[in-house]
């Protein structure tokens, strides 16, 4: 063998190792981005189920508390929002943090009526809700987590190249900016 082949076998060896670098970060990036809309898509199954919820939660309070029309307005016009079509995970927190700004207001008016509290059915959709919340708070992380590795992967050398490339872009976080829902919650006996 000469001296040409073997460098001519030496770089065809380096094109090829490139190559199969290259198609397994390509093939990387296509499964986060997968990752990350499928966890999107179960956070939107749990807020439709939310969204589902809040109509029985308000016909409930009404029976109760007919004279709090303007929270109930609140709730329906917030809830409208939220379950509106198309809306980005920064868009779609923001309209979640309204519906929970309402809610509250909803459950502090139900706070003031002990029968409607007392009631079997108000308390089986707040427990629905809780739940609900909790489902959304699970997904949250997931989504989260699989947004940040989308996100570092599309920042870091040398993967960046290949994401440039293929047009990879970083995706949105899915955040709460409502800061009762941050806080601990408070139980009392």
């Amino acid at each position: 063998m000469t001296g040409g082949l073997i460098a001519v076998l030496v770089v065809v060896a380096l094109v090829v190792v490139v190559l199969l670098w290259a198609v397994a970060q390509y093939n990387g990036f296509v499964r986060l981005r997968n990752l990350v809309q499928e966890s999107w898509r179960q956070i939107d199954v749990e807020l439709h189920r939310r969204h589902d919820l809040i109509p029985n939660l308000v016909e409930s309070v009404k029976g109760y508390a007919a004279h709090e029309r303007g929270v109930f307005d609140e709730v329906t016009r917030a809830r409208a929002a939220a379950a509106g079509p198309g809306a980005g995970p920064a868009e779609q927190a923001a309209q979640e943090n309204a519906l929970n700004a309402a809610l509250g207001r909803l459950l502090a008016v139900a706070e003031n009526y002990p029968v409607l509290r007392a009631s079997e059915n108000f308390q089986q959709l707040q427990a629905e809700l809780a739940n609900t919340e909790d489902r959304i708070a699970a997904g949250r992380r997931f989504y989260n987590a699989n947004v940040r590795e989308l996100n570092t992967k599309v920042e870091t050398f040398p993967a960046n190249v290949i994401a440039n490339m293929f047009g990879f872009t970083r995706a949105e976080y899915f955040e709460v900016d409502d800061p009762q829902i941050r806080q601990a919650p408070s139980v009392s006996f």
